[in-house]
């Protein structure tokens, strides 16, 4: 019989990264506040006391040099997890990862590996503020070579960690701040979560609605409340959305003939409308309305607290969109 407990989010992953650096010492974690600090969250609090400074290293606040050191100990057979604090300074680490992360693989026709995992936080919830607080996935569908992965849930959480770590290839692992002291079951065995892979959140038979991260609450909590109403919706979690997993969406979409696309990231030229085409393309017979999306505005993300939540969809943005395609 499997174990389960109920952990939070920020539990999941220290768990997954001690799993993980205990298991290979090849492992190692990088970042800014993540060894005396523990990190912001508390997500590496004890490691470095547990595993020494050789697999724990806190660096200097520079996102280039820690991307690179990352990047450059791939080559040399190491396993790094680069935690970015906050994805709006990836910015400066962009050149050491889509530039060289992604492209050493192909530049030796095969002969290097680069198994680096880079982890980041973005997201509203926390009044932080426009430099804070920025959606970026879709920045990152558009680089070649490059694994995205957006668990909503600590079993994700985990088990797609787990799983990243052990693949040789560059993955980008954006967690959503709100999401850190959420708490779900999670077996006390060791499991992980395939890369790739959709998972259907919620079952239903009226509509589809995919959402992604932190959206994915808001899309079950929505859920909840229409089904008070008579409306059965079936909410879909893509949890990587690069490679997407296009046949879990598509059989779903298939099924209930109505799909939502929710991001908390903008429309404007994101993942949103990749997922909307997917679903064009291959339900449109079976298609009773045009997919409809809700995402967040194409603005800076204000420091104050109403303002802050008005800017990006929640449960009533879900269910007015739901109801308009009904």
């Amino acid at each position: 019989m499997i174990k389960k407990r109920m952990i939070t989010y920020c539990d999941a992953l220290r768990e997954a990264t001690r799993e993980e650096m205990k298991m290979d010492k090849n492992v190692y974690l990088i970042g800014e506040d993540v060894g005396r600090w523990g990190n912001l969250f508390g997500a590496s609090k004890g490691l470095l006391a547990e595993f020494g400074p050789v697999q724990v290293k806190d660096c200097p606040i520079s996102e280039a040099a820690l991307a690179g050191c990352a990047v450059g100990s791939t080559l040399v057979g190491m396993r790094p997890i680069a935690e970015i604090m906050y994805i709006d300074f990836i910015t400066i680490a962009m050149d050491q990862i889509v530039n060289h992360a992604v492209k050493y693989h192909q530049l030796s026709n095969g002969k290097v590996k680069l198994p680096v995992v880079f982890r980041t936080q973005q997201g509203v919830g926390m009044r932080n503020s426009s430099q804070h607080s920025a959606c970026y996935e879709n920045w990152f569908v558009n680089v070649p070579g490059l694994i995205i992965a957006m668990p909503s849930t600590p079993y994700d959480m985990k088990g797609i960690l787990k799983s990243a770590v052990r693949n040789d290839n560059p993955v980008l692992i954006i967690e959503h701040k709100a999401l850190y002291f959420t708490k779900g079951e999670v077996p006390e065995e060791e499991y992980f979560v395939p890369l790739g892979k959709a998972e259907l959140k919620r079952e239903g038979s009226d509509i589809t609605i995919i959402a992604t991260s932190w959206m994915v609450l808001h899309a079950l909590a929505a859920a909840k409340k229409l089904a008070a109403e008579g409306i059965n919706c079936e909410v879909v979690d893509p949890r990587t959305i690069w490679p997407l997993d296009k046949e879990t969406l598509i059989n779903s979409v298939n099924k209930t003939g109505r799909c939502v696309v929710v991001t908390e990231a903008p429309a404007e030229g994101g993942w949103s409308g990749e997922a909307s085409t997917v679903i064009t393309e291959n339900c449109f017979k079976n298609l009773k309305r045009p997919v409809k999306r809700v995402c967040g505005m194409r603005t800076g993300i204000p420091y104050g607290t109403v303002l802050e939540k008005s800017v990006v969809p929640d449960d009533e943005w879900i269910i007015t969109a739901v109801k308009e395609l009904l």
